[in-house]
């Protein structure tokens, strides 16, 4: 296993660790949560750059690493749904979020099993790395907020801070809808209702 497929998988196993201290109350926990996240992401850019500059570039990381960016997102998004139904406000909207992103997701990886078949492996296209490059933003916006709102006890700043967070995620989700047509358009020839 290569150098990029090795951090890419090094960020699914973070993913349980950086979602139980996003959950699990501890002294500082979002800090350690937002660090973890932070890292986390820093790999997937690290191990694609490195993956093209090198000649690292495999169907094995291509499958991997957008899994992993799925998994570690898609923790993040659960965690914050989680808080924002707990606290009462905007639950709705983040369940709507969640489940636009996990619509998305599902039917992206449904098309790359369905395309590799065929024997074509669907790389991520600008939008899906732009998708991926506004959701980490918008979660480590949302992680640092907590990390003051919580950890540092700046409460006073939770409803500037929560539209803040919800107006990322919205841009994240819309995102998602414009990169699953995009992968839905590019698919279309594989896919074959009659059969």
């Amino acid at each position: 296993m290569n150098t990029p497929n090795k951090l890419t998988l090094g960020r699914m196993i973070a993913t349980p660790i950086f979602m139980a201290t996003m959950l699990i109350e501890f002294p500082f926990h979002y800090l350690v949560s937002l660090i973890l996240f932070a890292a986390a992401s820093l790999t997937d850019m690290i191990d694609g750059k490195m993956a093209r500059k090198y000649n690292l570039v495999t169907d094995f990381g291509k499958f991997l690493d957008p899994l992993a960016d799925k998994m570690l997102t898609t923790s993040a998004y659960l965690g914050f749904m989680f808080l924002f139904a707990k606290s009462g406000s905007y639950g709705w909207q983040m369940t709507t979020i969640v489940f636009i992103v996990l619509f998305r997701e599902f039917m992206v990886s449904s098309l790359r099993l369905v395309t590799a078949k065929s024997g074509l492996v669907v790389a991520a296209n600008i939008w899906g790395k732009l998708k991926t490059v506004s959701q980490m933003v918008g979660l480590v916006a949302a992680l640092f907020f907590y990390t003051l709102i919580v950890d540092f006890k700046l409460s006073q700043i939770q409803p500037v801070c929560d539209i803040i967070i919800m107006v990322l995620f919205w841009i994240s989700a819309i995102l998602c809808v414009i990169s699953g047509l995009i992968y839905l358009n590019e698919c279309k020839d594989y896919i074959n209702s009659s059969k």
